[in-house]
């Protein structure tokens, strides 16, 4: 039995109410050493050509935020997984 797929704008809904909180509150897993904690513990150098958010355990770097004109760039490929609080 094949389940079809639904198109990504799904997603809309359910990420506009992650995207909405506070995010420094919500506690990142570094994929280089495992160390949890919140995104506001990061630390973070810049601001130019953009920021960088490392590991207070081993200092990999965890997230990078470049903004631009009308744009913004989030790479979260240092980050295994991000929980965050939501309201209820």
């Amino acid at each position: 039995m094949t389940q079809e797929h639904l198109d990504g704008n799904t997603l809309a809904g359910p990420l506009s109410e992650i995207f909405a909180v506070d995010v420094t509150t919500a506690t990142g897993r570094c994929a280089s050493c495992g160390m949890s904690g919140p995104i506001g513990a990061l630390h973070v150098y810049g601001p130019d050509p953009g920021l960088v958010g490392r590991c207070p355990g081993c200092e990999e770097v965890v997230l990078r935020l470049v903004r631009g004109p009308g744009s913004a760039w989030l790479d979260l490929r240092g980050t295994i997984s991000l929980k965050v609080h939501l309201p209820d």
